[in-house]
């Protein structure tokens, strides 16, 4: 019933920071990316602050031994965010979730070379598998014509892959936070942090939302403070092993959004491109399990902690 439990937490997380991203685009037209950055984290903190503080973790969710690490964190992660915004604003909700996909692709190759991680032929034809999806669905839009919405459609494919290179990044720095740090200094600093970088970006142009705007961009860090705390919570109830591949609903999700909402149609090229990178993503997740049940028979006796 545990697992239930978890994966029902993890799957409306999704759901939540879909609708998060689709409120993000509803106001893009007119609203920076750098000031819905500063939405999005301020709106959060006051819902995990209060969830912290209903755990009784308010204390550890405030302590930190390694401050600079989440400076580091929240540079890399506010500019992940940023970018992640800016696409939205110019592809479609579906395509900017299929392409985000390449993040879990990039963390495998950054683990590798920053962390030293093995790397064997197995999870490395998979990621050569999954990058040959997002190739897929980005290649319409590469045309780099004179036609201002093709240059702009392959502006906006660059903004997503660069948010999955930092986001990728971000992952990797954070399995270092970790070592260190409680998870709940990890969500509560993040958001101060982002908070706190976005504003670095009034010089670039903040203008003063509507009244419409300003209700979208408060129900978005609303909502996306309380996904996180869905997120975070289901892995109390499953392993990251058995939840893993639910982040792939996402695309569901984008693709009923985008539909009833912007009226957007998926195109064949994101469809096929999605399922080759979710089944990338589910053969790498199948043999990260593997390893980890080899791990566990060579070292019966060690904690999931330790």
């Amino acid at each position: 019933m545990d697992i239930f439990r978890g994966v029902a937490l993890k799957v409306t997380a999704i759901l939540l920071f879909t609708v998060m991203a689709s409120l993000i685009k509803a106001s893009s037209e007119n609203v920076p990316a750098g000031e819905a950055v500063f939405f999005r984290s301020l709106f959060a903190m006051p819902v995990i602050l209060v969830w912290l503080a209903w755990r009784h973790e308010l204390a550890v969710g405030l302590r930190t031994r390694n401050p600079m690490g989440h400076v580091w964190r929240g540079l890399i992660g506010v500019t992940a965010m940023g970018c992640g915004f800016a696409s939205l604003g110019l592809l479609p909700l579906p395509e900017v979730t299929a392409l985000g996909f390449a993040a879990p692709l990039m963390t495998v190759i950054l683990a590798a070379i920053l962390l030293g991680e093995r790397v064997r032929i197995f999870r490395l034809s998979a990621v050569g598998l999954g990058l040959v999806g997002v190739t897929i669905v980005m290649w319409p839009r590469l045309s780099f014509g004179a036609d201002d919405l093709d240059q702009l459609a392959a502006l906006g494919v660059a903004l997503v892959l660069i948010s999955a290179a930092l986001r990728a990044l971000a992952q990797v720095h954070v399995r270092r936070l970790v070592q260190t740090e409680q998870t709940a200094a990890v969500v509560f600093y993040f958001s101060l942090t982002a908070t706190v970088m976005s504003m670095f970006t009034i010089p670039f142009g903040w203008v003063m939302p509507t009244a419409g705007e300003a209700a979208m961009l408060i129900g978005a860090g609303v909502i996306g403070g309380v996904a996180q705390i869905f997120l975070t919570s289901s892995y109390r109830f499953a392993g990251a092993a058995v939840l893993a591949p639910f982040d792939y609903v996402s695309i569901l999700f984008a693709i009923l959004i985008g539909y009833f909402v912007f009226s957007e149609v998926p195109t064949m090229a994101t469809l096929i491109g999605s399922a080759i990178v979710i089944a990338a993503g589910v053969l790498i997740i199948w043999r990260e399990r593997q390893l980890g049940l080899k791990r566990g028979k060579a070292r019966p006796g060690v904690t999931p902690q330790g």
